[in-house]
């Protein structure tokens, strides 16, 4: 019998029906993470919430434990049944998700948010261990990008489909429901996109779990010695994160995007949303694939830094481009740099993980993977809307700064009130885009490093 190390990896048809329902199972978790974005407006309405509210909402809510339960999820991938751990992570978010439709109230809301990043939290650290078990290296790049075209196809869909949905909803106040009862239309957005979900929950099971390749013998998996391992390499995997964090911190600003677009040009969000959902579908996916498959390419070519350096690349792209999205001067302008912004975000989001697969030891990979969507998790959710909803109340009462408040009107006349929101969210990729682009040699240099020890040893 072959040793696991030894063992032939699956026959493709069963590997890449694996990672087509990994990322079915990402595309739903990106719509169930991003239709709140859409709902902004009429939940403050109904709730009687501030911007700053709405931000912690979008943000905090979701973060806690999507970032916190990663770690403990990532050590069960590393231990148990992947393809279980899947399958109950999507039903616990898909019905959080339902249940939101239920929510009277900002806590119930904010409570249910919490538990649709408890079982998001899982789906992409088993899927990276999954991917490693069912892939040799060379290929694990373009396997990741179909995965992470979820991210982009997901966005696309929910902007598409929910606006779709709210503008048939629009001008109905309440639905009658048997069972549910009456609810507001954005109650009912949150049921019909959770409900899918439990569906696919059942399908998973059908997955076979892969073999467990690549791990030495008597090697520990235990949470101690993986940190132990990190922080031995402490400058190499902190700067590795920076790229990442910076890009989930711009694209979580995005939640805000239909806000902006309304309060700064009127217009209104199922328009938008349809609009964005065909942007993003015309740059996005394609540009995950093409940055997944030219890693792979450059890889097989020996240029083993060329995942970072693709993702890197990508970050040059959408932090610029992330500024001067909310200061054009119409939305047409706007959707074009937003289209520009997208690519980049994209690129980045395409080769993270194969990069980070490169230098994480085979009994690590579901933990590390996890500290690594812990770290972009916590920044991005927590940065990237907070900071958004935040400087935009800042800005609206005034900062108290009279030089500083007389150049944001020169900036941006009429600052206050609307434009107030798309300042802060223009700040957000220059404040933190300038700290972490400032430090991409270094990242580049430290990953370089540790490839060179690993193949020494």
């Amino acid at each position: 019998m072959n040793s696991p190390d030894k063992a032939p990896y699956p026959r493709p048809a069963r590997a890449w029906y694996m990672v087509a329902l990994l990322t079915l199972a990402y595309f739903i978790s990106y719509i169930d993470r991003t239709v709140i974005g859409l709902l902004v407006e009429p939940i403050k309405a109904d709730l009687n919430l501030s911007d700053g509210q709405m931000g912690l909402l979008l943000g905090l809510a979701f973060g806690i434990f999507y970032a916190t339960m990663g770690l403990p999820l990532g050590w069960l991938a590393d231990r148990t049944r992947r393809v279980k751990l899947v399958s109950c992570a999507i039903a616990l978010w898909s019905g959080a998700t339902a249940l939101c439709g239920l929510a009277g109230n900002y806590l119930q809301l904010f409570l249910l948010r919490m538990s649709v990043g408890v079982g998001e939290a899982a789906l992409s650290p088993c899927t990276m261990s999954m991917v490693a078990d069912s892939f040799p290296k060379e290929k694990r790049g373009k396997a990741i990008a179909v995965y992470s075209t979820a991210l982009s196809l997901g966005t696309a869909f929910a902007y598409y489909g929910i606006g779709a949905l709210l503008a048939a909803l629009r001008g109905v106040e309440v639905l009658n429901w048997p069972l549910v009862g009456a609810v507001r239309p954005w109650q009912a957005v949150f049921i019909i996109v959770g409900l899918p979900g439990l569906l696919l929950a059942l399908v998973m099971l059908t997955v076979r779990e892969p073999v467990r390749r690549d791990v030495k013998q008597g090697a520990s998996t235990a949470p101690w010695h993986m940190f132990r391992y990190l922080f031995s390499r402490w400058s190499t995997f902190l700067t590795f994160v920076l790229p990442f964090c910076l890009m989930t911190t711009v694209a979580y600003t995005h939640f805000w995007m239909a806000p902006v677009f309304s309060r700064t040009w009127g217009m209104d969000t199922p328009e938008f949303a349809q609009i964005k959902a065909v942007v993003t579908l015309v740059c996005a996916p394609g540009t995950v694939f093409a940055a997944g498959a030219l890693s792979d390419y450059l890889v097989r070519r020996g240029h083993d830094i060329a995942p970072l350096l693709i993702a890197v690349a990508g970050a040059f792209v959408f932090v610029p481009t992330g500024v001067l999205i909310a200061l054009m001067p119409g939305t047409t302008s706007a959707f074009i740099v937003m289209g520009v912004s997208l690519m980049g975000i994209a690129t980045t989001t395409a080769t993270g993980l194969t990069a980070l697969l490169m230098i994480t030891p085979a009994q690590f990979r579901g933990q590390i993977s996890a500290v690594y969507y812990m770290a972009i998790s916590i920044t991005g959710l927590l940065l990237g809307p907070s900071t958004v909803g935040w400087l935009s109340d800042w800005f609206n009462g005034g900062t108290g700064f009279a030089a500083f408040d007389a150049f944001l009107e020169s900036l941006l006349p009429g600052v206050t009130g609307a434009k107030s929101l798309a300042l802060a969210f223009a700040a957000v990729p220059l404040i933190y885009g300038t700290i972490v682009l400032s430090l991409a040699p270094t990242t580049l240099r430290c990953f370089r490093r540790e490839l060179n020890r690993l193949q020494e040893t």
